[in-house]
């Protein structure tokens, strides 16, 4: 079974992504702000990050950046899920380190599809 790792601080958005990754099969491990996250990716060393841009402590872009640093987490896609959808945002997340970006409000038909892309 694989690990996705989720660092997001909404309870609602966490709640939605858990439910749809564990209902197709993925093991869900939380993280509710940024440290954490960098924290559990070194101790669990994910298959996926999904990392929200809007979090405590440090915010989506320095967490990639950190990630980035860590060889050890240098083939684990990092995707950005985020509501910033304005014009370089995209571009924002992909230079920071981010493989891919997906948009919130997320699409419960098209998630799975768009996390199987990054897999």
């Amino acid at each position: 079974m694989k690990k996705i790792l989720v660092i997001e601080d909404n309870e609602q958005n966490l709640y939605l992504v858990t439910f749809i990754l564990e209902k197709n099969g993925y093991e869900v491990v939380p993280a509710r702000d940024g440290r954490e996250g960098i924290d559990l990716a070194c101790e669990v060393k994910p298959a996926l990050i999904l990392l929200d841009i809007q979090l405590p402590v440090m915010d989506g872009y320095a967490v990639a950046r950190e990630l980035r640093k860590n060889p050890a987490l240098d083939d684990i896609p990092i995707v950005a899920v985020t509501s910033y959808a304005m014009t370089g945002d995209r571009e924002r997340a992909l230079a920071a380190g981010c493989t891919g970006h997906i948009e919130k409000p997320i699409n419960p038909e098209t998630f799975i599809k768009d996390i199987g892309y990054y897999l």
